[in-house]
């Protein structure tokens, strides 16, 4: 089974989706100015909502 990756805006979550599509739709928010994370399907859930969701220190 193929891990799914959810990608973590300021306001919400997405679907579910392929690595590949996940890193696409990251380029695609930093290309319109918005800061967007990837996180694992597992570690979505584990999060429940953006507000809970810690940026990294790095950014």
């Amino acid at each position: 089974m193929e891990q799914k990756f959810v990608v973590i805006t300021d306001d919400k979550f997405s679907h579910p989706m392929s690595r590949e599509e996940a890193i696409k739709t990251v380029k695609s928010y930093d290309h319109k100015g918005t800061t967007a994370y990837m996180v694992s399907e597992e570690e979505a859930k584990r999060i429940k909502t953006p507000d809970n969701f810690n940026k990294p220190k790095w950014s």
